[in-house]
């Protein structure tokens, strides 16, 4: 009796364990998977076509816009090689994320998450149990994801694109709120180890509520980078600047209180962006979880404006324009941060050693 009392509790732990780690599968993995898929496709392909459109290089164009179209395809076999896809599933994956982005609509992303996610498993099931496995899995993969995205994905898309939209409507009946909410909420994604570009290119966030998502991933990265420059020093500046803030999340679980310099910036910037400066982040809505990853963000918003003046509902771009992406993005992420760590490290909440990266 004693030796199954205290088995059962090892079953439920290791019950919860398993649960853990498919939800970290699926939540974490995949999501950030489909996150790269979209920068290496969609997004790439944004900042090639406008490098070209400015230039006058109609290749550019040409070849930005190749890279665009295949989206759904490098999502799904993104996400299918975090999932650890056999190679006839993972190539299958093609199809599927073309048809669940194409159904989907605005809200594609989101629906190629989820359907890519169940074609993916579909195909491991079949994967190498047959004789003829080379017409089995890729049949079983391809035709799972395209009945699901017929059935699912305009659904799953537009629910996604609402949820967006409400949020963006919000922004703009609501700047300053809503600036504080989005940009706080967005930073805070985009330093846990989940994918804040992922979340923002499935709601579609652009607008004012894309530039409150700019305003808080670039106070969480440029905070960090300078908060913590007396330990890391240049090579801490550059990682985390224009990598991810994400490299501090071991030290945000020994000492959370490191996390609220950065995170106090982004509530100031967030109704700053929205309310003074009217940033607006009218690119491809990944960039708005960015942030100052290899500049991506301040691309975006770059791009954004260059779309806006083609289609006539902005005049041209005006030094406030660029003084407010400047102020933003790096100069009062810094400042706040540097001030707010100050205090804290006055009240003996944050020490030396507690940002130290292992660079």
């Amino acid at each position: 009796m004693e030796n199954q009392k205290t088995a059962a509790p090892g079953k439920r732990a290791g019950a919860w364990q398993t649960v853990k780690a498919y939800c970290r599968l699926y939540f974490v993995d995949a999501m950030s998977a489909m996150a790269q898929g979209l920068f290496a496709s969609l997004l790439i392909g944004t900042i090639i076509s406008t490098i070209g459109a400015q230039c006058g290089l109609t290749v550019l164009e040409d070849i930005g816009n190749f890279a665009k179209s295949m989206a759904g395809p490098a999502m799904a076999v993104a996400i299918g090689y975090a999932l650890k896809a056999p190679p006839l599933v993972l190539f299958s994956l093609t199809a599927v994320g073309s048809a669940s982005n194409t159904l989907g609509g605005e809200g594609g992303p989101l629906a190629v998450l989820l359907i890519a996610i169940l074609a993916a498993e579909l195909g491991k099931l079949v994967s190498k149990k047959t004789p003829v496995d080379i017409l089995v899995t890729p049949s079983v993969t391809i035709l799972s994801g395209a009945a699901l995205a017929y059935l699912c994905a305009p659904a799953i898309g537009t629910a996604a694109a609402s949820v967006g939209s409400l949020i963006m409507w919000a922004t703009d009946l609501q700047p300053f709120f809503m600036g504080i909410f989005v940009s706080v909420l967005v930073g805070i994604a985009l330093t846990l180890p989940i994918s804040s570009a992922a979340i923002c290119a499935a709601l579609g966030l652009t607008g004012l509520a894309g530039g409150a998502a700019v305003a808080g991933c670039c106070a969480q990265m440029v905070g960090f980078a300078v908060i913590s420059f007396r330990e890391n020093k240049w090579g801490g500046l550059v990682a985390q600047g224009l990598g991810t803030s994400m490299l501090q999340v071991p030290n945000i679980i020994k000492n959370p209180r490191i996390w609220i310099a950065p995170t106090l910036a982004s509530a100031v910037t967030g109704p700053l962006a929205t309310c003074l400066f009217g940033l607006q982040m009218n690119g491809a809505p990944i960039s708005s979880g960015m942030g100052t990853c290899g500049l991506v963000g301040q691309i975006g918003v770059y791009s954004g404006w260059v779309s806006d003046i083609a289609a006539g509902t902005k005049a041209a771009i005006t030094p406030m324009d660029w003084l407010g992406l400047a102020l933003i993005c790096f100069i009062l992420p810094a400042l706040l941060s540097l001030i707010i760590d100050f205090g804290l490290r006055r009240l003996g909440w944050v020490k030396n050693g507690d940002m130290e990266l292992n660079l």
